[in-house]
């Protein structure tokens, strides 16, 4: 339930702040007072498009708050799982566009993204206006009612078929891709033959070019190997003789240790170092005598090292990259070979998902029918309680073998307003009047089944008056009656109908305007209702129609509710 919503520089409004009751909220007021802007605005707080164009003249941004109770589990969950803060039962989401366009949102203080903020909007609120009537008339959306009159047995199927579908649009774009032409298929051939023998006559081995990278890297610098492997053994044994140091060293400490135990361990310390540097002489002498430098070598490891590099260059920045590009080849080369036994699989298995994908497009046909005929059958008990006593509507589904992620289904609503007409296409024959009437009458039936505690009406009473407006306003009473509505309407026979009454007006201060918008008492209820059935000045007896159409007002709700 929305029990506040607070607007900033939006359009013609600077602020305002309104509270909203449960049951039937009516908004009424002068053509062009600001009824949109106010829906606009709530659009902005459940996500949306918005542009900078609604920030108000001279303003640096436009903000709007609603403040929601928090009465769905399923809420709290997807808060939860957004990491959203809920540590009351209350709501807040925030919403603040700058005149640059940068986009603040914020849920219980918490920021957040506009994709998360347009799910939530969703489970909040369920706006029907203008635009959804004419929506009836789109096959899309009469599929959709459908499949959503008795959801619960149909979503499984749905689920079912559109897993099968995708198997089935994977395999169709395989097969296509598969069917190249002769010529590209002998070329392909040539240059895989030609890539395989490459890489093979090369007889590579993982990790060769790491080995040879490190003895080319000796070869190379053989001479100053060996010139600085002299130096340093000549430094240890004979010109430096640090090693003959140290073995006196070692004797003067040992003959110390005789005196003081710490000299012991000073001794142990530098025999240690001794045979350490011993074993390190070693080692040089050893792998300065071992470099068995050839300039043959040399030019044989870097001739195998370019053709390394040459390779790499071509199939990948590794020896193991190589060989993997190589497996590929072979693979794909093999299935060349093998193109028309692959293909013919290929069409084979393509039959056999499309033979199971009609089947799964039957059965979701099957249940889309039944819920076809009870959708119609309802539409009509509505439609004749609003004055449409000899309307006849029939749902046509007709399986077709175009798949679609949405089914195989073709979809047409037929209707009849008048005793003795044929039936016909909706989109063809149905009248604004009719069409809102017949959108009230959907409304009414699938609100029972729709999770959204606000619903929304706006304008859609277009086109009706008289006792259908009666009808129509006597519908949405009773939608009132189980959650929160907000209305924007014309017709008096509906505003009389309301919970909370609120008039929308503009008002000029300083060669400005400002839209305006207050909750009416009785005595100014009674005058606008008045306004609205007359379209004149206030006279006695149009404030008399006003009463009595309040008056009847109260006793119609009090028997829908009982």
């Amino acid at each position: 339930m929305l029990k506040t919503l607070s607007i900033w520089n939006f359009a013609l409004i600077e602020h305002i702040q309104i509270e909203f009751d449960r049951g039937l909220n009516i908004l009424t007021g002068e053509t062009g007072a600001g009824k949109s802007i106010l829906l606009g605005a709530l659009g902005m707080v459940i996500g949306r498009r918005t542009n900078t164009d609604a920030i108000r003249s001279g303003a640096d941004f436009m903000r709007v708050e609603g403040v929601f109770s928090l009465e769905e589990q399923r809420v709290r969950d997807f808060l939860m799982e957004n990491n959203i803060l809920t540590e009351d039962d209350m709501l807040i989401v925030t919403r603040q566009i700058s005149a640059g366009g940068r986009n603040i949102i914020q849920i219980n203080n918490c920021h957040t993204t506009l994709a998360v903020l347009r799910q939530l909007g969703e489970m909040l609120v369920d706006i029907h206006g203008q635009h959804a009537n004419q929506a009836l008339l789109k096959p899309a959306k009469q599929l959709n009612l459908v499949d959503e009159y008795d959801a619960a047995s149909i979503n499984e199927q749905k689920q079912n078929y559109l897993q099968i579908y995708h198997r089935w649009q994977n395999l169709r774009e395989k097969l296509v891709k598969s069917k190249i032409n002769t010529q590209e298929m002998a070329q392909r051939t040539d240059m895989l033959n030609w890539q395989i023998n490459e890489i093979q006559n090369a007889k590579l081995t993982v990790g060769e070019d790491s080995e040879l990278d490190e003895a080319i890297k000796i070869l190379a610098n053989a001479e100053k190997i060996s010139l600085l492997s002299q130096n340093a053994y000549n430094l240890l044994y004979e010109d430096g003789n640090i090693l003959g140091s140290m073995a006196q060293l070692c004797k003067d400490t040992e003959a110390l240790s005789q005196y003081d135990e710490n000299m012991a361990r000073v001794h142990q310390i530098i025999e240690d170092a001794y045979f350490q540097l011993q074993d390190g002489a070693d080692e040089i002498r050893s792998f300065g005598e071992n470099i068995d430098y050839s300039p043959q070598k040399l030019d044989a490891m870097q001739s195998r090292m370019e053709e390394i590099n040459k390779l790499r260059r071509k199939y990948g920045a590794s020896i193991e990259d190589i060989l993997a590009y190589c497996e590929k080849a072979k693979a794909e080369l093999d299935y060349i070979e093998n193109y028309d036994a692959n293909l013919a699989q290929m069409e084979q298995e393509l039959s056999t998902i499309t033979e199971e994908l009609k089947q799964s497009a039957a059965t979701l046909h099957k249940m889309r029918q039944k819920n076809a005929t009870a959708l119609a059958e309802n539409i009509v008990r509505e439609l004749q309680s609003l004055s449409m006593p000899d309307a006849k509507m029939q749902i046509n589904l007709i399986l077709s073998d175009n798949f679609t992620e949405n089914g195989a289904d073709e979809i047409e609503f037929l209707f009849s307003a008048n005793l003795g007409e044929d039936l016909k296409t909706l989109q063809k024959i149905v009248s604004g009047g009719e069409l809102s009437r017949i959108a009230l009458a959907v409304k009414t039936i699938t609100a029972q089944k729709d999770d959204a505690n606000l619903m929304v009406f706006d304008e859609v009473d277009i086109g009706v008056g008289g006792k259908t407006a009666q009808m129509m306003a006597e519908k949405i009473a009773r939608i009132a009656l189980t959650r929160q509505v907000i209305c924007i309407t014309h017709l008096p026979q509906i505003a009389a109908m309301a919970d909370a009454h609120f008039y929308i007006h503009k008002e000029t201060k300083d060669n400005k305007t400002f839209t305006a918008i207050e909750e009416i008492d009785y005595g100014a209820r009674l005058a606008e209702i008045a306004r609205m059935a007359s379209g004149t000045e206030l006279t006695q007896a149009s404030l008399e129609n006003a009463e009595e159409m309040l008056n009847n007002a109260r006793q119609k709700k009090r028997l829908l509710s009982m």
